[in-house]
């Protein structure tokens, strides 16, 4: 079998060489299509043996990667971007995945990676895993000017291959990405998945209140087997409690006791579910008390279920982070034995946040109080 690296590039020297070294031992040929560089990225690309194409931008991501597909002769073409870096995985482990799954459904299929998204947030550095359709049959194309899919609808399957992305945690691409979101909700604006990501980018340039009714647009028009569904949904509710207040918190508590059924067995939904019961509570001790098992009953099942990368979230949801605040929560309770076990569980997961309340806990009174 024949498989070819086809990636689309501008301006990406800063990664580009890095992306390549870890992908170039898993395909026979490797197309950089580049799309108006001012920096070094077709030098590097050439240098590393790939067939390097020219592309006029044309405001279509779409077009721009169907262009370097177009140029590719693999039977199976690995889409990636260069602000991605595999890990390691063998030519003949992505061979074997590849054949048994051809074995039952032919080139009827497509492969999906686990990428683990690293973002900026109140702890520092944080990750989340998404699974990803990127290893496409010879003829499948891209549709969409932005966040382009595959233009398929053929069933997809996780490779067990891995990669880290780290583009988002130098460079905020969504002052960029915005008029390209918004040119495409106006084209489509029945298009649910346009919608999402609409609400998300809003949420991640912390537009909060215009992100609101893009999420609630798309709460309405979902389907239930929609991929982008859960996070979504788990966008939508982040949204609501980072902007309080008993209107939010009561439109997230709706959502909440909607979505138990689906997302109960999910441990960043009974993460944020935790979270939730500890804004309602503190946002009024007398009507909420009732609440207060609700938080350590969501973070000790955030535990129970574990880590489950490859359904996607983010990761320490079912352990070091989960752990993390039940510490907090055992330490506001007064009973800092408890505290200290969650904490040094967290920390030996290298979460810096729990470390130092570890060491807080251990040499001086607790700073909480109720």
């Amino acid at each position: 079998m024949k498989i070819n690296l086809v990636m689309i590039v501008r301006d990406e020297e800063r990664y580009l060489e890095r992306c390549l070294k870890s992908a170039v031992h898993l395909v026979d040929h490797m197309v950089i299509t580049d799309t108006g560089s001012t920096d070094r990225p077709r030098e590097i690309a050439r240098n590393m043996g790939a067939l390097v194409l020219e592309y006029g931008w044309n405001n279509d991501f779409s077009a721009a990667r169907n262009f370097g597909l177009d140029h590719s002769d693999g039977d199976w073409n690995l889409v990636l971007d260069a602000d991605e870096t595999l890990h390691f995985y063998s030519r003949e482990a992505l061979e074997e995945r590849i054949s048994r799954l051809s074995d039952r459904w032919g080139q009827a299929w497509m492969g999906a990676i686990t990428r683990y998204d690293s973002y900026q947030d109140g702890d520092g550095t944080s990750v989340s895993t998404s699974l990803i359709p990127r290893l496409l049959p010879r003829g499948i194309r891209y549709a969409g000017i932005i966040h382009e899919q595959p233009d398929t609808g053929i069933p997809c399957y996780p490779l067990l291959l891995e990669a880290d992305h780290d583009g988002y945690v130098s460079c905020d691409k969504g002052e960029r990405n915005l008029p390209y979101l918004e040119k495409a909700v106006n084209l489509y604006p029945e298009d649910v998945y346009y919608r999402f990501q609409m609400a998300a980018a809003l949420r991640n340039m912390k537009r909060l209140e215009d992100s609101l009714d893009w999420f609630r647009g798309f709460y309405k028009m979902a389907p239930p087997q929609a991929g982008y569904r859960t996070e979504g949904v788990l966008s939508y509710l982040y949204t609501l409690l980072d902007l309080g207040g008993p209107a939010c918190l009561d439109e997230a508590w709706d959502i909440i006791r909607r979505e138990k059924p689906v997302l109960g067995k999910r441990a960043d939904f009974c993460f944020l579910c935790g979270l939730f019961y500890m804004k309602l509570v503190l946002s009024d001790v007398k009507q909420y008390y009732h609440l207060l098992l609700g938080i350590e009953n969501s973070f000790l099942e955030c535990l129970r279920i574990g880590e489950h990368p490859e359904q996607g979230g983010v990761v320490g949801a079912g352990s070091f982070k989960a752990a993390y605040n039940l510490g907090l929560w055992y330490e506001v309770s007064g009973d800092r034995e408890k505290a200290a076990e969650y904490y040094r569980q967290s920390a030996l997961a290298g979460f810096k946040p729990a470390s130092e309340r570890l060491s807080d806990i251990l040499v001086k009174p607790s700073d909480f109080s109720y």
